[in-house]
């Protein structure tokens, strides 16, 4: 994962890459997710994207999308997210994404096995409740 001119464009805080197990995150709270996968992870997206335009989120931001909540979102960049579709599971295109990137990485999730994978290449975690604190509403 390259961010090199997005990290240089930020001088007054180290750059670190914010990579989202979103099916983790979207999971992480009883809202009926599960009747409409897509359409949650869409909504995530949008906050996601809102909020990293507020600057509540540094960037860059990678949010990694799996199984059927792939049709909620294109895969791509857009308001400073990139959004990725794990080719399988999404563990799997984390644990790589973490272990490749070129800047320190958080992960946001509260997968046990997920965070250990990432620790052992020297990730940071942190709970999905991190990230809906900074999301707001």
């Amino acid at each position: 994962m390259r961010n090199g001119a997005a990290c240089a464009v930020r001088a007054r805080e180290p750059c670190v890459v914010l990579l989202i197990d979103t099916a983790n995150v979207v999971g992480s709270r009883p809202t009926g997710w599960w009747r409409d996968r897509a359409t949650a992870t869409r909504r995530l997206a949008e906050r996601v994207r809102a909020a990293t335009a507020a600057s509540r989120l540094p960037e860059p931001v990678v949010m990694v999308l799996e199984g059927t909540a792939r049709r909620g979102v294109e895969e791509g960049v857009a308001d400073g997210v990139t959004v990725v579709h794990a080719p399988g599971d999404g563990d799997d295109t984390l644990a790589s994404l973490a272990a490749t990137a070129d800047a320190p990485v958080v992960l946001v999730s509260a997968d046990r096995g997920l965070r250990a994978r990432v620790r052992g290449s020297g990730a940071e975690v942190v709970a999905p409740s991190w990230l809906l604190d900074r999301l707001g509403g």
